[in-house]
């Protein structure tokens, strides 16, 4: 490869644009633009929503959506992911921000856009170290459970909305236990019910029987049509209004030094739940069509968003559960979405700021339920029931924990789960004592093929599993259980092929073993050991306790080993 097109590669893996560019289909201007349509509708509110949330004015969220689009448009190396303010970040931002501005709304924008400066420089750190291999804990049934928990979560979540009442936050106990209250309490706003379920019929009724045809931009052009028409301002429905004017400029953000200590703590905390957050996210739906992302890349993609929104006064910006799957559900095809949906924010900021003034709150909350239909992933719930039970529960467990804790809660007690039946597994590994078998080459396991015959005097043990310290004690009783006395075990060989490690646990309970075994007067021999796990034994000084003319390379050559050392 020559230095223009390595150059040309290294280009392309720092900005995925360039591919963007270079492998884009015609076929997908069309639906990435009416995606970025719908999406736009969906960015205001959220980003306005978000923002005041965090004790912002409501502008910054929509400086830190235009920022962070444009920024994963270039960097991102994700099919399509957008990126915003996100509930997952309010309760930090807020907590951050509200104390050290003491109600100076000027101090506030400087803080929130240091801490998503800040936030996007660890970011940008741990993706040029490339530490995105630990998103690798991020297993198909935990990526799964995610999908499932975020679609249950977008759900109950929207419900009041559709209903046209204000639900409740936090995770979904309290949005139920609102929702509930709100029926009670006969909140129900009839006309904006009928707009949401219209729309809502409308999306899910052309994805179906006419997937080419814009279901979400229809249900969104026709219910603001149908607010005037029908004069529906005046039964109560909540609509969007008007946007505040102009866009961000360029800038450091103003900070004392003294803020920087709490500040950096903070944007360690935001740096974590974005990683979280977009990986769990992009490499979720990646995994659904059959994609891989780029882990580092994707760091790198996520701090540029968040140092962009700092350096426009914006605020800390995450993958969005709720818009990425939006913009998927409206038909989009590439990043060209996400930036359609940042110009159209950007000209309603500069040219229309009332253009949105009519759409109802309940044909969002519509949009988003019909994304969460999307989301849900029944086929791998199934495939995993049939065939692994164990890695079901991890599934399970990662849909309750992400509805009921929160995604980033969720996705951590998944992790724990999966670690502890992966220590599981090799505390309590499977082992067998191996036989010759009539027709099959090789040596099996007994359990599976009794009618297999032992040498006399011989055991072969396999152990399939790393020596560790769980697991150790467990070896050496278990080979122990298997010497016999009538006719007596001269050798045990063990067919280390599995045994990828050797602690020092382990090591000090082989050295025991030989010392056993030698004085019932059994010789412990190893066939097929690694070179790496011998070298390790050499270290340990086992090697020598043992004897090197004790070690095999095949099984074949012990079993020899031992029919000319006894004569059968």
């Amino acid at each position: 490869m020559n230095r223009s097109s390595t150059a040309v590669s290294g280009l392309r893996r720092w900005f995925p644009v360039l591919n963007l560019f270079s492998d884009y289909r015609p076929s997908w201007a069309g639906r990435d633009l009416g995606a970025g349509v719908v999406l736009a509708a969906l960015l205001v509110p959220a980003g306005m929503g978000y923002a005041e949330a965090s004790g912002l004015p409501a502008i910054q969220g929509l400086y830190a959506t235009l920022a962070a689009l444009v920024a994963y448009t270039i960097m991102g190396p994700s099919k399509v992911l957008i990126l915003g303010p996100d509930s997952s970040l309010v309760p930090i931002v807020a907590a951050t921000v509200i104390p050290l501005a003491a109600g100076d709304s000027g101090r506030s924008i400087a803080l929130a856009a240091a801490l998503a400066a800040l936030a996007g420089l660890f970011c940008l750190v741990a993706g040029v170290a490339r530490l995105g291999f630990l998103t690798d804990l991020l297993s198909m049934p935990i990526r799964i459970g995610y999908l499932n928990g975020i679609a249950l979560t977008l759900f109950v979540g929207q419900l009041p909305k559709l209903f046209g009442f204000r639900g409740r936050g936090g995770e979904l106990p309290d949005q139920l236990a609102g929702f509930w209250s709100g029926l009670r309490n006969g909140d129900t706003n009839a006309p904006e019910l009928a707009l949401g379920v219209a729309a809502l019929v409308t999306i899910l009724v052309l994805s179906r029987f006419a997937p080419r045809f814009p279901g979400i931009l229809v249900a969104v052009a026709g219910t603001m049509a149908a607010v005037p028409i029908l004069n529906l301002a005046s039964r109560g429905i909540e609509l969007v209004g008007r946007l505040p004017r102009g866009l961000p400029k360029f800038t450091l953000p103003p900070i004392d030094a003294g803020d920087l200590p709490t500040l950096a703590g903070a944007a360690l905390a935001v740096a974590l739940i974005t990683l979280a957050d977009g990986s769990a996210l992009s490499r979720a739906l990646a995994s659904k069509d059959g994609r891989e992302v780029d882990p580092n890349q994707e760091l790198i993609a996520l701090g540029s968003a968040n140092l962009l929104s700092g350096l426009f006064l914006g605020m800390p910006v995450s993958a969005s559960n709720t818009r990425t799957p939006v913009a998927q559900a409206a038909g989009a095809q590439s990043a060209l979405a996400g930036l359609t949906g940042a110009v159209v924010v950007a000209g309603l900021l500069l040219f229309a700021p009332g253009a949105l003034s009519t759409l109802p709150s309940a044909t969002l909350a519509a949009v988003v339920i019909s994304a969460a239909f999307r989301l849900v992933e029944i086929d791998g719930v199934r495939r995993l029931g049939r065939t692994r039970p164990g890695e079901l529960a991890v599934c399970l467990v990662t849909t309750a924990g992400v509805a009921m804790l929160g995604a980033v809660w969720g996705i951590g007690v998944a992790l724990a789960l999966a670690v502890l039946s992966f220590l599981w597994n090799g505390w309590r590994p499977h082992s067998a004592e191996l036989v010759d078998v009539d027709g099959l080459e090789g040596y099996h396991d007994f359990e599976r093929h009794p009618e297999g015959r032992r040498v006399p005097g011989l055991v072969l043990f396999r152990f399939d599993a790393p020596l560790f310290f769980a697991n150790a004690d467990l070896f050496r009783r278990r080979l122990l259980e298997l010497i016999e006395d009538d006719p007596p075990t001269r050798w045990i060989v063990v067919t280390a092929e599995p045994i990828t490690d050797v602690d020092s646990t382990a090591a000090v309970i082989l050295s025991q073993l030989h010392r056993e075994l030698t004085h019932k007067g059994v010789s412990l021999r190893f066939a097929e050991l690694k070179g790496t796990v011998r070298d390790r034994l050499d270290r340990y000084g086992l090697v020598t306790q043992i004897g090197a003319a004790n070690f095999y390379r095949t099984i074949d050559q012990a079993v020899d080993a031992f029919g000319n050392a006894t004569d059968h």
